[in-house]
Protein backbone atom coordinates (compact mmCIF):
# COMPACT_ATOMS: atom_id res chain seq x y z
CA UNK A 1 0.00 0.00 0.00
CA UNK A 2 2.76 2.20 0.88
CA UNK A 3 3.91 2.26 -3.32
CA UNK A 4 0.65 3.11 -4.03
CA UNK A 5 0.30 5.68 -2.12
CA UNK A 6 4.01 7.15 -2.90
CA UNK A 7 2.61 8.30 -6.00
CA UNK A 8 0.35 10.74 -4.70
CA UNK A 9 2.23 11.50 -1.46
CA UNK A 10 5.11 13.48 -3.97
CA UNK A 11 2.03 15.29 -5.68
CA UNK A 12 0.57 16.67 -2.33
CA UNK A 13 4.69 18.15 -1.71
CA UNK A 14 4.72 19.21 -5.65
CA UNK A 15 1.28 21.23 -4.90
CA UNK A 16 2.37 22.63 -1.44
CA UNK A 17 5.76 23.64 -3.26
CA UNK A 18 3.79 25.59 -5.73
CA UNK A 19 1.70 27.24 -3.22
CA UNK A 20 4.55 28.42 -1.34
CA UNK A 21 5.88 29.72 -4.53
CA UNK A 22 2.93 31.58 -5.35
CA UNK A 23 2.74 33.02 -2.22
CA UNK A 24 6.12 34.29 -1.61
CA UNK A 25 5.96 35.62 -5.68
CA UNK A 26 2.70 37.48 -4.76
CA UNK A 27 4.24 38.95 -1.41
CA UNK A 28 7.05 40.13 -3.34
CA UNK A 29 4.87 41.95 -5.96
CA UNK A 30 2.68 43.69 -3.79
CA UNK A 31 3.79 47.25 -3.74
CA UNK A 32 3.12 51.07 -2.63
CA UNK A 33 3.03 52.81 0.58
CA UNK A 34 1.16 52.46 4.08
CA UNK A 35 1.35 55.05 6.19
CA UNK A 36 0.63 54.73 10.20
CA UNK A 37 0.02 57.04 12.88
CA UNK A 38 0.83 55.66 16.40
CA UNK A 39 0.71 56.55 19.97
CA UNK A 40 4.12 56.58 21.63
CA UNK A 41 3.62 53.82 23.21
CA UNK A 42 2.82 51.15 20.80
CA UNK A 43 5.18 53.36 18.47
CA UNK A 44 8.45 53.06 21.37
CA UNK A 45 7.25 49.51 22.43
CA UNK A 46 4.70 47.78 20.68
CA UNK A 47 5.17 48.59 16.70
CA UNK A 48 9.08 47.86 15.70
CA UNK A 49 9.08 44.03 15.86
CA UNK A 50 5.56 44.33 13.86
CA UNK A 51 7.06 46.39 11.21
CA UNK A 52 10.05 44.25 10.76
CA UNK A 53 7.97 41.00 10.34
CA UNK A 54 5.74 43.16 7.58
CA UNK A 55 9.17 44.20 6.03
CA UNK A 56 9.93 40.96 5.48
CA UNK A 57 6.45 39.61 4.34
CA UNK A 58 6.64 42.73 2.08
CA UNK A 59 9.56 43.85 0.92
CA UNK A 60 7.96 46.52 -1.92
CA UNK A 61 5.82 48.43 0.31
CA UNK A 62 7.25 51.56 2.41
CA UNK A 63 5.93 51.80 5.02
CA UNK A 64 6.22 55.47 7.54
CA UNK A 65 5.01 55.98 10.69
CA UNK A 66 4.01 59.38 13.22
CA UNK A 67 4.08 59.56 16.66
CA UNK A 68 1.51 61.25 18.83
CA UNK A 69 -0.76 61.22 21.38
CA UNK A 70 -4.02 59.16 21.03
CA UNK A 71 -5.82 62.54 19.81
CA UNK A 72 -3.08 63.64 17.07
CA UNK A 73 -3.07 60.31 15.70
CA UNK A 74 -7.01 60.32 15.83
CA UNK A 75 -6.59 63.46 13.77
CA UNK A 76 -3.88 62.09 11.27
CA UNK A 77 -6.09 59.27 10.23
CA UNK A 78 -9.32 61.93 10.05
CA UNK A 79 -7.62 64.18 7.87
CA UNK A 80 -5.99 61.58 5.84
CA UNK A 81 -2.32 61.89 6.67
CA UNK A 82 -2.56 58.29 7.99
CA UNK A 83 -3.54 55.28 6.47
CA UNK A 84 -4.67 53.65 9.53
CA UNK A 85 -3.67 54.75 13.12
CA UNK A 86 -2.37 52.52 16.48
CA UNK A 87 -4.03 54.27 19.81
CA UNK A 88 -4.43 52.74 23.34
CA UNK A 89 -6.52 55.76 24.41
CA UNK A 90 -10.40 56.13 23.50
CA UNK A 91 -10.87 57.73 19.54
CA UNK A 92 -14.09 60.30 19.50
CA UNK A 93 -15.04 59.98 16.23
CA UNK A 94 -18.21 58.58 15.12
CA UNK A 95 -16.61 57.58 11.58
CA UNK A 96 -13.69 55.79 12.21
CA UNK A 97 -14.18 51.87 12.75
CA UNK A 98 -12.18 50.84 15.36
CA UNK A 99 -11.00 46.96 16.07
CA UNK A 100 -9.13 45.72 19.25
CA UNK A 101 -5.19 43.95 17.90
CA UNK A 102 -3.52 43.61 21.61
CA UNK A 103 -3.83 44.42 25.50
CA UNK A 104 -1.50 46.43 27.58
CA UNK A 105 -1.57 46.23 30.92
CA UNK A 106 -0.97 49.76 32.77
CA UNK A 107 1.01 49.85 36.09
CA UNK A 108 0.92 52.90 39.02
CA UNK A 109 4.80 53.48 39.44
CA UNK A 110 6.83 55.18 41.97
CA UNK A 111 10.65 54.70 42.42
CA UNK A 112 11.57 51.73 44.85
CA UNK A 113 12.97 55.18 47.40
CA UNK A 114 9.91 57.56 47.11
CA UNK A 115 8.07 57.14 50.15
CA UNK A 116 4.86 55.99 48.87
CA UNK A 117 6.22 52.92 47.60
CA UNK A 118 4.24 51.83 51.03
CA UNK A 119 1.18 53.25 49.79
CA UNK A 120 1.54 51.51 46.57
CA UNK A 121 2.85 48.16 48.34
CA UNK A 122 -0.70 48.30 50.65
CA UNK A 123 -3.02 47.38 47.51
CA UNK A 124 -5.20 50.07 47.02
CA UNK A 125 -4.01 53.31 47.37
CA UNK A 126 -5.66 57.21 47.94
CA UNK A 127 -4.61 58.61 44.88
CA UNK A 128 -4.81 61.97 46.47
CA UNK A 129 -1.98 61.35 48.38
CA UNK A 130 0.06 60.81 45.57
CA UNK A 131 2.51 63.69 43.46
CA UNK A 132 1.56 62.82 39.71
CA UNK A 133 3.84 62.83 36.99
CA UNK A 134 1.39 62.26 33.84
CA UNK A 135 1.56 62.64 30.35
CA UNK A 136 -0.34 65.72 28.64
CA UNK A 137 -3.85 66.10 27.48
CA UNK A 138 -5.21 63.48 24.86
CA UNK A 139 -2.82 61.50 25.50
CA UNK A 140 -4.10 57.19 26.48
CA UNK A 141 -1.98 57.18 29.79
CA UNK A 142 -3.45 60.24 30.90
CA UNK A 143 -6.83 59.31 30.25
CA UNK A 144 -6.85 56.25 32.06
CA UNK A 145 -5.78 58.30 35.54
CA UNK A 146 -8.75 60.66 34.50
CA UNK A 147 -10.94 57.62 34.40
CA UNK A 148 -9.66 56.33 38.04
CA UNK A 149 -9.94 59.83 39.57
CA UNK A 150 -13.69 59.65 38.64
CA UNK A 151 -14.20 56.09 39.88
CA UNK A 152 -12.91 56.84 42.69
CA UNK A 153 -15.35 59.99 42.95
CA UNK A 154 -12.60 62.47 42.96
CA UNK A 155 -12.00 65.33 40.98
CA UNK A 156 -8.81 65.21 38.14
CA UNK A 157 -8.24 68.49 39.55
CA UNK A 158 -7.93 67.50 43.08
CA UNK A 159 -5.01 65.50 42.10
CA UNK A 160 -1.42 66.57 43.28
CA UNK A 161 -0.16 67.14 39.81
CA UNK A 162 3.75 67.76 40.08
CA UNK A 163 4.72 67.56 36.23
CA UNK A 164 2.79 67.47 33.09
CA UNK A 165 5.36 65.95 30.29
CA UNK A 166 5.16 65.30 26.49
CA UNK A 167 6.45 61.55 26.79
CA UNK A 168 6.45 58.21 28.43
CA UNK A 169 10.47 58.27 28.54
CA UNK A 170 10.63 61.63 30.17
CA UNK A 171 7.61 60.90 32.32
CA UNK A 172 9.75 57.23 33.37
CA UNK A 173 12.95 59.08 34.17
CA UNK A 174 11.42 61.66 36.42
CA UNK A 175 9.89 58.81 38.70
CA UNK A 176 12.87 57.14 39.00
CA UNK A 177 14.44 60.19 39.83
CA UNK A 178 12.07 59.92 42.99
CA UNK A 179 9.67 62.69 42.21
CA UNK A 180 6.23 60.95 42.25
CA UNK A 181 4.10 58.86 41.00
CA UNK A 182 2.42 57.74 37.41
CA UNK A 183 0.11 55.53 35.59
CA UNK A 184 2.09 54.34 32.46
CA UNK A 185 2.39 51.23 30.58
CA UNK A 186 4.36 47.67 31.30
CA UNK A 187 6.25 47.81 28.44
CA UNK A 188 7.76 50.90 29.08
CA UNK A 189 8.41 50.36 32.26
CA UNK A 190 9.69 46.62 31.95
Amino acid sequence: TGHRFLPEAKAVLERAAAAHNVLEHVSQTITGSLSIAASQTIASYWLPRRLASFHEAYPAVRLSVTIGNTRQVETNVLDGTADFGLVEGRTESDILRRAKVDVDRLMLVVAHSHPEIVEVSRGHPDIREFRWIIREGGSGTREVLEDLARREGISFADLRIFLVLPSNEAVRQVVEAGAGATIISRLVVE
